[in-house]
């Protein structure tokens, strides 16, 4: 029965979308930052073994497009952040996240159009110490939440 599993997968798809956006919906402002951090570098990631094989001989001109995809992404994560700064109560922090964000949007607007494999390396990476910095924060924040008693989670709606 060839329709029961598309209808199975179609399922399945359907409760992975809701379930990605019950996640978000439900997610703390830090969960939310760790969530974009981990896209970008994800999408970096896929940009980076994209080109090494472009670069490593697999000369595939739809690959470009693709790795320009993965660059561009990451770019809209940047400006997502960059928005969602508060500067008032950010103070000095928000105010260098935004010349950081500023940069990474500089490096990979550079990046993508030369192909430069080290500046897209250069920003994941740092991408990814960020995330950590912000993994290490939220862990402290919830340690310290922990002998608060909880609201709970609404399942019914």
């Amino acid at each position: 029965m060839p329709g029961r599993i598309g209808g199975s997968n179609l399922a399945y798809t359907n409760a992975l979308s809701a379930y990605r956006e019950t996640r978000i919906k439900t997610a703390s402002q830090g969960q939310l930052i760790i969530m974009l951090y981990d896209e970008a570098v994800k999408q970096l990631d896929c940009g980076l073994d994209l080109l090494q094989a472009h670069v490593s001989g697999n000369k595939d001109p739809g690959k470009i497009e693709t790795i320009g995809r993965a660059v561009v992404k990451t770019q809209e994560i940047i400006t997502e952040l960059m928005v969602s700064l508060d500067f008032e109560q950010g103070g000095n922090i928000a105010k260098n996240l935004f010349s950081l964000y500023t940069w990474f949007n500089k490096e990979l607007l550079e990046a993508n159009i030369t192909q430069d494999m080290k500046r897209i390396l250069t920003v994941r990476n740092m991408f990814n110490e960020l995330r950590g910095a912000w993994a290490e924060i939220m862990a402290k924040t919830s340690a310290e939440d922990m002998g608060q008693p909880s609201a709970g989670i609404n399942i019914a709606g």
